[in-house]
This record gives structure tokens, sequence and C-alpha cells, in this order.
């Protein structure tokens, strides 16, 4: 193997995303149409909480370059095989894999994730992995929306809530059952605690990956740290806005904020770029996703 030193200078210059901003929406995804009135509204019963089934039989993903595998078998890569959601590599065993197993997972599960992708961009991805009526959905996306040139350039809250909203509500008119599961945005402030540790790390970083949180990594001054800070809190208002729109539908469960609590270290980083997760970064993905969709309930 060409040692690490060689290889990293020719790391992805930059996390690429399409810049389309989603029209508002309802402020309501899946959520009941108003009720019957008069004698109507007596007789009328409540309908029931539909229960979360814990065994779907067919997979669809959709995000960024994390679900596609990006950097996790070589350099400037996608790697869906060894994609946390649908996958098909042993080290990763992916969610697709443990909910379906190896055989069924091949031919029931599908990966509509594409590297660089914003919130924007997941109405179109849901479109087309809707088609499929898919049992279960997978969503990752966010990291994108902060991993800007600067931290003025990342995504508002309010056009993050309004994509999210119109992708579920895209899923909802072709799939209207089909469960979701979303995982919660990485901590990029952690993800630059981690690197920032490695000589390698930081003259990557230094080509122009997440600027907005990783540019000029040694930087302790008040305006870095503040920069730092900016980002960190849209991240925890994106999260914020998952859970909150998740909650709005019936067949959504949100994973409470697992991943972006996961305490990752330098093992779970890709060795070509440190950002994107390694292929044990993957497998630790797709615990988390495993938990959260065979829990008897949805975290709290």
């Amino acid at each position: 193997m060409r040692n690490r030193r060689h290889r990293s200078r020719a790391v992805l210059a930059g996390v690429t995303a399409a810049a389309v901003l989603g029209a508002a929406g309802c402020d309501v995804v899946g959520g009941d149409a108003p009720g019957p009135s008069g004698s109507q509204s007596r007789r009328a019963a409540p309908s029931p909480t539909p229960a979360w089934d814990t065994s779907p039989r067919s997979v669809a993903a959709v995000g960024d370059s994390i679900t596609r595998g990006f950097d996790a078998c070589t350099v400037l890569s996608d790697c869906p095989e060894a994609s946390w959601a649908t996958g098909s590599s042993p080290e990763v065993d992916s969610l697709a894999v443990r909910l379906l197993g190896r055989g069924r997972a091949a031919s029931h599960s599908w990966n509509y994730a594409v590297t660089g992708a914003r919130m924007a961009d997941l109405p179109g991805q849901m479109a087309r992995a809707a088609a499929r009526r898919p049992e279960l959905v997978t969503v990752m996306a966010g990291a994108n929306d902060a991993c800007r040139a600067s931290a003025d350039a990342m995504t508002p809250v309010a056009d993050f809530r309004a994509d999210f909203t119109e992708a579920l509500r895209t899923l909802r008119r072709t799939a209207p059952r089909a469960q979701v599961y979303v995982a919660s945005v990485p901590d990029l402030k952690r993800l630059w605690s981690e690197g920032r540790t490695s000589a390698l790390g930081k003259r990557v970083w230094e080509l122009g990956i997440c600027p907005s949180m990783l540019d000029d990594a040694d930087a302790l001054d008040a305006a870095a740290q503040s920069r730092r800070s900016t980002v960190q809190k849209r991240v925890e208002a994106y999260n914020e806005v998952l859970g909150e729109v998740c909650a709005k539908d019936r067949h959504c469960r949100f994973d409470g904020g697992a991943v972006y609590a996961y305490r990752f270290g330098a093992a779970q980083l890709s060795p070509w770029d440190w950002f994107h997760p390694s292929v044990d970064g993957q497998a630790r993905l797709a615990e988390i996703a495993y938990r959260t969709v065979t829990a008897p309930r949805a975290p709290s």
C-alpha cells in the first residue's frame, strides 16, 4: 500500500454540494387531516398510532457521501459496498444485511444517496426511493449543509426544515406507509478535535475539506473559536429540525441524537481524508441504526 503521506496529496479538494433551496412547505408531514364536525365528530374514534415494524423486508437509502461509503475503501471514490445502510461488506454488516439477511439484502435494498448532496437534494432522491415501495427508508443528510466555504454560507435552518419536510412529503405521495429512519448529523466539532491531533489530518484538511469547521485547525484565537461554535450550533439546530419534523410523521423514527453523540476516534475516520467514516466507522453507524430500528420504542 502506498504510504499515507503520498496518498494525502490526492485527497478531495472540498466537500461538494448542489446549492438548491427547496420551497417552504406545510407545517405538518404525515399528520391527520382536520377532523369531522358535529355528530360525526362525536362518533369518530381517534386513529390508533401505527405500530413500528422492527422487521422491515426492504430498505432504500437516501443521503450524502457518508451513505455512499465515500473514501471508506479507496481514495476519492464511492464504496457503496461499505455503506452503513445498504452495503454488502461483512466488515460493516450493514443495516440492510442485519435486517434482511445477506441474500435478501442484495435484491431488496437500494442506495440512492449522492456524494456531495445537501438537504435540498433529498426530495429528488426520495422520489426515486419511493418508486421502489420500500418498507424502510434511511436518511442521513445535513453534514454538507454545515460544511461550507464559511460559516455564513451554511444552509439556513428554515430552508433546511423546508427541504426535509418536502422530502418526507415526496415519499408520502408514493409510499404513504413506508417507515423512515432518520440519523442525526454527526458532531463536526468532535471531528476537528480528533483530527487536529494528526499532522497528516491537518495537511489533508488544508486542501479545503469542510472549511467552515476545519479551516486553520490549530487556530485557537477568539475568531476561530467563534466560527467553530457557530457551525456546531447550526448542526445542533439541524438535528432539532430532524427530530421535530420526523415526530410529525406517523411512520418516522429519529435516532434521538445517537449519531451526533457517538464518540468516534481516529479508527472510525477515513485514512485518506480524516473526514468521512472508515469501514469501522461505517460499521458503527450500522450498529446505531440497527438498535434504533429494532428497538420496541423510539428514542426519547
